[in-house]
Order: C-alpha cells, then sequence, then structure tokens
C-alpha cells in the first residue's frame, strides 16, 4: 500500500525533486536562526522544500522500516505471544494508511513558517486517548476548544496558527517504572489503551498485541470525524461565536471569547459588504501527531509515497520520540531517522546541547527547515537556567528548528493523593519560554498541551479557581492530569499577549 492514492508519471516525480532542490539551496542560504538582537531579521522569501531528504540520502544506506529492530528499544511491551503479535503485524501492514504523504509535506512547509516567526504552532489534547472515552462528542470538544484557541493566537499575533491535535493516535504512554504497586499486589504499569487496560488487576494488565487493531479503527474514525469538521462547515470562522462550550458561557474566558469573537464578526461582515470572499475562511487545516512510542505499530503503518520514493509513517502527520526514548543509539531514533514525517524530539533539563546538536543533525541530516520541532519540557524553574545553552548551541551549528514549549511534564506533582499540575507553574514555565527566546533573539516557535475540552478538575488553579479539595469531583483522566477548556483558553489569551508583544517589536506601531 502506498502512502498516497495516485500516482505521477516519472517526469512528474523528478520535477518534484528538481524543484525541491532549487528551493532547498534557496532557504538553506536564507532561513537561519533568528540572530541576537541588532542583527537584521531573516525572513523565508523562498518557500519552504518539501521533502526533507531525498530517497538516497546518504544518512538511508543502512536504514529499512523495520531496521530498529537492531538497536535497544526502551518502553516496549512484552507481549506474551510472539505468534500472535506476529499476525496483527502482518494485518496492519495490509490496513489503509490514516494519513497521506502530501499532507505531512504541506505540514512540513507550515512548520518551517513557524520556525522563523511567520506562524505558531499549537498543539494539544489528551495525554492519553482512551476506548472507553471515545466519542463524537468528545473529539468535538476538544477540536473546538483548540479552535477557539487558534483564533484568539490569531487575532493577537497576526500569524497563521498551525493546528495539532494529539488526536488519532495517542495511545501509548512511557512509564517511569515497569511495574505497579498498590497495597501488596504489583502488576505490570498501564502503558496506554494500545496495550494494556488501567484497571488493576492481572488479566487487564496483561500486554494485548489485538489492541492494536483497536486503536488503528479508533484512530480511523477519530480522523474521519476531524476532516469533516475541519472541511465541513463547522470550522468556518463565520461560526466562530458559536464555538463557546456550554459550560463556559458564564465563565471569565468564555466571557472574553465571546467578547473577541464579536469583533471577528464584525471584521468578516465588513469583509462581505467589501465584496471581499474567500473559501479559506470556511474551512481550516488540522493536522494529527502522537508520541512514537510503540514500533510494532509504527512500522506496521509506514508505506512508501509512490510520488517521492520516500517513506512515511502513515500513523499521523507528526511524531515526536519523547525524552525517554531519544537515545541516539536507540531504536526509536533509528526508525525516525528514516521516515519523512515532520518530526519532533522533546528534551529536558537533562540534556547537554552537544547531545542536542548531533540528535538534530541525526534526523535533519540535511538541515531542512520544518523537518525537525525541538519541544522543551523542563519545568518552570529550570528553563531560564537551561534553555539559554541549547538555544546557543543551536545556533553555533547552524541548525534550523522549530522551538516549542511543553509546560506540563516538567511541573507534575501529587496534592491531595492526586497527581495533578499547578497552573501557575505552566504559565510560569511558558512565560520563561518567551522571555528566554526574546533575551536570546532566537523564536518562540509553539505551545504543546495536555488539555481537553471537557469540565474535568485535574489541575489546580487558573481562573476557574480548582483548588486541592475539587480534585476528585471531576478527575478523569487515565494517566496524566489536563488543564480543562476554561485553563486552556486562559493560556490562549496569555500566550496571545506574547505573540502581540513580540508583533510590535518587529513592526513598532506609530507614534502619536
Amino acid at each position: 500500500m502506498r502512502a498516497d492514492a495516485t500516482r505521477v508519471a516519472g517526469g512528474n516525480r523528478r520535477a518534484l525533486r528538481g524543484s525541491t532542490l532549487a528551493a532547498h539551496r534557496t532557504t538553506r542560504r536564507q532561513v537561519r536562526e533568528a540572530k541576537p538582537k541588532g542583527a537584521p531579521k531573516i525572513r523565508c522569501v523562498a518557500e519552504p522544500p518539501a521533502l526533507p531528504f531525498e530517497e538516497n540520502s546518504k544518512h538511508l544506506e543502512s536504514w529499512s522500516p523495520n531496521s530498529w529492530r537492531n538497536k535497544t528499544a526502551l518502553q516496549q511491551p512484552e507481549y506474551p505471544d510472539e505468534a500472535a503479535v506476529r499476525r496483527v503485524f502482518d494485518q496492519m501492514c495490509k490496513v489503509p494508511p490514516l494519513v497521506f504523504a502530501g499532507e505531512a509535506r504541506t505540514l512540513q512547509r507550515q512548520l518551517a513558517k513557524a520556525a522563523v516567526g511567520e506562524a505558531f504552532v499549537l498543539q494539544g489534547g489528551d495525554c492519553a486517548e482512551s476506548f472507553d472515552d471515545f466519542s463524537a462528542n468528545h473529539i468535538r470538544d476538544t477540536f473546538r476548544v483548540l479552535l477557539q484557541m487558534s483564533v484568539v493566537l490569531t487575532f493577537a499575533g497576526g500569524m497563521p496558527i498551525v493546528k495539532l491535535g494529539r488526536m488519532a493516535g495517542q495511545f501509548a504512554k512511557p512509564r517511569s517504572a515497569p511495574m505497579e504497586k498498590i497495597g501488596d499486589v504489583e502488576l505490570p504499569s498501564y502503558r496506554g489503551d494500545i496495550i494494556n487496560r488501567p484497571e488493576f488487576t492481572a488479566e487487564a494488565r496483561v500486554p494485548n498485541p489485538n489492541l492494536l487493531i483497536q486503536a488503528y479503527n479508533q484512530s480511523a474514525a477519530t480522523l474521519n470525524l476531524l476532516r469533516g469538521f475541519a472541511s465541513g462547515g463547522y470550522a468556518s470562522m463565520e461560526r466562530v461565536s458559536f464555538w463557546n462550550l456550554d459550560f463556559m458561557g458564564k465563565s471569565q474566558q468564555g466571557e472574553r471569547y465571546l467578547e473577541m469573537a464579536h469583533r471577528v464578526d464584525e471584521a468578516i461582515q465588513f469583509m462581505h459588504a467589501c465584496g471581499v470572499e474567500d473559501s479559506t475562511m470556511s474551512t481550516t487545516e488540522f493536522y494529527t501527531s502522537h508520541e512514537a512510542l510503540l514500533m510494532e505499530y509504527e512500522e506496521a503503518l509506514t508505506r512508501q509515497d509512490s510520488t517521492t520514493g520516500l517513506w512515511y509513517d502513515c500513523s499521523a502527520h507528526f511524531l515526536w520520540c519523547g525524552e525517554r526514548t531519544r537515545q541516539l543509539d536507540g531504536a526509536h531514533i533509528e526508525f525516525l531517522k528514516g521516515v519523512a514525517n515532520p518530526l519532533g524530539v522533546k528534551v529536558s533539563h537533562k540534556i547537554d546541547p552537544s547531545e542536542l546538536v548531533s540528535m538534530i543533525a541525526t534526523l535533519n541530516p540535511h538541515n531542512v527547515p520544518g523537518r525537525l520541532s525541538i519541544t522543551i519540557r523542563m519545568g518552570a524553574d529550570k528553563v531560564r537556567d537551561h534553555l539559554p545553552k541549547l538555544i546557543d548551541a543551536v545556533r553555533q551549528a547552524g541548525q534550523v528548528v522549530t522551538w516549542i514549549c511543553d509546560p506540563m511534564h516538567g511541573n507534575t506533582e501529587t496534592q491531595g493523593g492526586y497527581k495533578t499540575r499547578l497552573y501557575d507553574n505552566i504559565k510560569e514555565e511558558i512565560e520563561a519560554f518567551f522571555d528566554v527566546h526574546e533575551e536570546m533573539g532566537s523564536i518562540p516557535g509553539g505551545v504543546h498541551l495536555e488539555m481537553t475540552g471537557e469540565h474535568v478538575t485535574e489541575c489546580i488553579g487558573g481562573g476557574s479557581g480548582i483548588e486541592v479539595s475539587d480534585l476528585s469531583s471531576r478527575y478523569h483522566t487515565h494517566c496524566d492530569p489536563r488543564l480543562n477548556a476554561a485553563q486552556s483558553l486562559e493560556i490562549a489569551f496569555y500566550v496571545a499577549t506574547r505573540l502581540r508583544r513580540i508583533k510590535h517589536q518587529k513592526n513598532p506601531p506609530p507614534s502619536a
């Protein structure tokens, strides 16, 4: 099964490569990491290249979709029946791809613009998707909050927002320990619905390869609904005032959103009155992403693209490698270096700057803008000390990446017997992320949030005033605590103030 539904003639294939190489040469000259203050601003004046590398690239000489099997693969389940794993794997290799190579290439171009400050990435969704919570309403509500947040950011920053959902594949979760103990009973840790079940029983915690098929089917259904929402009129900017969730109508953030939505409505009415009709106002581009953790699943959904000859992991548009599996000599990096999707790597304060430079060189050997995003997950108290060293090392190496802030994973704690996160710490890490980039003269490219469209009580604080005593009322997560809709929107309004500040620094308003 090829990643694209149609083939093109060999001449067209060569033309695509030729135009890509020409654009690559131009872009590499003109797109660089932003320089320190006082240096000329560099803008992307050529269309970013569509391909991260050619199929004869040197780094692919010993690569294949299964070459990761020769490396150490961490965070993998120990299935009791290898024959069953092989049967499921063979079946998964025959299913249709979930996404297409052309979509991934379009996303790469947009991420390239985020790397130079001409777009901003909003990535969000559940910590881990669940079979039990799967419903059209759940998908719609998360999609709707992401739309709200993107409108807030677009209106403030005056730039395109790249919308990435942690959806349609975010099932597997890395664990800090292979076993979980409650009282005197010790069982294998819950690793996500794609691997085992959350119930604390011996039977539920046995890894089951058939869950891969269920995860695939749910992902396909989720993507089908998301595509319908994105292109079928639901995401039309003319509906911006109707996106508010019912329980947010009387909240402070809901009122702020509606006030801004009315201003958007007025602008659209003005455009219509002037005879401006733009079909892009009625649809939106929405992409899926997840952590490429469970290697059997990722390999099984990897397909060779008929138009370029490159391999794409068609389980999602964007894939990332987590902090626990980013070893340079490990299986996950080995697999990801050969697929042509845009990629991300999450790093904490523990990474050495030289290690980061080597990792970027491995995953993006041709230094193509948009190919690689570096997602920082350090904790509110560590960003200011450690991020500048990483930015400086990447800049000195001449590497182009999209810097993204994950303010969730470094700020997890336990209160009242619940795993939780403080809203103030989440906001503080985002603030530090923007401050460091402002001081370094580099580009803050996006934020990555664990959030939901539901009215949960999993993170403490924010305008909704959730306290420790509230955690038990609507604590529904299967893994890590998520921002609820009101808290997510509040974060969006804060990020909007930082984007507006950047906009004004680039283009100061005329003096009175």
